[in-house]
């Protein structure tokens, strides 16, 4: 895996991290529908399963592949800065704290999130 450096990769851009989110979401909604039903959808577990089915497929797809369904769609990658792959754990760290909404809206002028900052981690996209 390249380094953030290098030539071939370059943090992910708000467009795609916002688009990825998105693929994200209709993904989780859609396992979330499936989990529950129809009969099941308008009761109050609708509300909070979407957001743990995103919060578990994002955290062990960062573990495992590098990144969540939508990321690894829009060709971002999530790793720590010297390339390594983010641990579950710290996978799992990050993604809550995406969940959280506020972290990823306080970022630096490279674009890594507070999430990011936590984690020693960064969203790049591959070139």
């Amino acid at each position: 895996m390249p380094s953030p450096t290098t030539p071939e990769i370059a943090h992910a851009t708000w467009v795609r991290r916002i688009a990825a989110l998105c693929v994200d979401w209709a993904a989780s909604t859609g396992v979330a529908y499936v989990i529950l039903g129809a009969d099941d959808w308008s009761g109050s577990g609708s509300q909070w399963l979407p957001l743990v089915v995103f919060w578990l497929e994002s955290a062990i797809g960062v573990a495992l592949a590098g990144g969540s369904f939508g990321q690894l769609v829009l060709r971002i990658r999530v790793h720590k800065l010297d390339g390594r792959p983010l641990s579950l754990l710290r996978a799992l760290q990050r993604q809550l704290l995406v969940c959280l909404v506020l972290p990823p809206l306080v970022f630096r002028q490279d674009g890594r999130g507070l999430h990011d900052l936590w984690t020693g981690s960064g969203a790049f996209q591959l070139r």
